[in-house]
């Protein structure tokens, strides 16, 4: 994604009533509504409803799947979960709200994948429904049962490996997963759970956040814990142990398209952009406080997706035969996690 830089006297000027320190330096009066309200509307509302009209899709390619076993099918499904995959991990630097309160994340994203308790469960006599999948733990649906059922433990299931039951039981997850991926949205919208509202009215007793600052600290720890995860948990982990069995997303060699994606949620967050849309984010505010912070955080995020898309091959085979551009990519994530923890964060907890 190309950076559009606005003079920092634009941003003032467009956003925020401006204010000076006793230094001289513009800083917003405190009125950051424009701010929480995009990244609210066209971020995470429109990022999780994007995720939704993608999980239908996925379902709708594994029915087609079920019903005409041929190899293209397979492909195309597997596509399917790759392009349903991109926006859950673009939803990943926002995962409070409903998310969490409602346990959605476990029933999407659970890892590793129990195979055991999923070799039984397809070898068993019961009804393989929707309503039997939702009761399942989380290692036994989501998206990572999707994917093993698809690619295989070694990325390499042909059509005729499938059986009956591990068709029906894909048809039962996906349904699931879409589900939960509606409910997920839902959580959000005026319409049903309105958790949106928390967001845009804090501050009011219609919000469970006292301030606007509070909501401003919970989008700031959002990205944190994701810039972490990714570099001490998802990248870390599977390198430093040398063991690709801790790799998420391994059975389709998608790992470093996860990992990318994990950032531009933080670059989306930052910018205040999604698909198309284009607004204030937290880049707004900081470009005003610091300017030369926006601009690091900038440059930094670019790099981290830059670093962890040059890793040579799949990240399976990077952990043996490419380490340097693993550490490579992890040191670009940590140095941004570096930048939002040490410098963003309590430069906003300061508002």
């Amino acid at each position: 994604m190309q950076f559009k830089f606005l003079p920092t006297t634009l941003l003032a000027l467009t956003l925020f009533a401006v204010g000076c320190d006793d230094d001289g330096t513009a800083t917003p009066t405190g009125d950051y509504s424009a701010i929480i309200e995009n990244i609210t509307d066209d971020v995470i509302i429109s990022t999780y409803a994007d995720l939704d009209v993608q999980a239908q899709q996925l379902l709708e390619a594994l029915n087609t799947m079920e019903a005409t076993p041929t190899t293209a099918n397979l492909e195309a499904a597997r596509q399917a979960w790759r392009d349903a995959r991109e926006p859950w991990e673009l939803s990943e630097g926002f995962l409070y709200g409903p998310v969490d309160t409602k346990g959605l994340d476990p029933a999407l994203d659970s890892w590793p994948v129990n195979q055991t308790d999923l070799d039984n469960v397809l070898a068993s006599s019961n009804d393989l429904t929707v309503a039997y999948v939702d009761g399942l733990d989380g290692t036994l649906k989501g998206f990572h049962t999707i994917e093993y059922l698809l690619f295989g433990a070694n990325g390499d299931k042909q059509v005729g490996d499938f059986n009956d039951r591990q068709f029906e039981y894909l048809s039962a997850c996906g349904q699931s997963l879409k589900n939960t991926t509606a409910q997920l949205v839902g959580g959000w919208l005026p319409s049903e759970g309105n958790f949106g509202k928390n967001f845009k009215q804090a501050g009011t007793s219609g919000s469970i956040y006292p301030s606007q600052k509070n909501v401003l600290e919970e989008i700031m720890n959002g990205l944190v814990t994701i810039a972490d995860e990714v570099a001490n948990g998802k990248i870390n982990e599977p390198f430093a142990q040398q063991n690709v069995a801790l790799e998420e997303s391994r059975f389709s060699a998608n790992s470093k398209a996860d990992f990318a994606d994990n950032i531009r949620s933080i670059q989306n967050v930052w910018l205040g952009t999604h698909l198309n849309a284009t607004g204030s984010g937290m880049s707004s505010l900081i470009a005003v406080k610091d300017p030369a912070l926006d601009i690091k955080v900038r440059g930094e995020i670019e790099a981290a997706i830059s670093a962890i898309e040059n890793i040579e091959g799949t990240f399976t085979t990077a952990i043996f035969d490419h380490p340097s551009d693993v550490q490579a990519a992890q040191q670009a994530v940590r140095d941004l996690l570096t930048t939002l923890q040490g410098e963003v964060l309590p430069l906003v907890s300061n508002l």
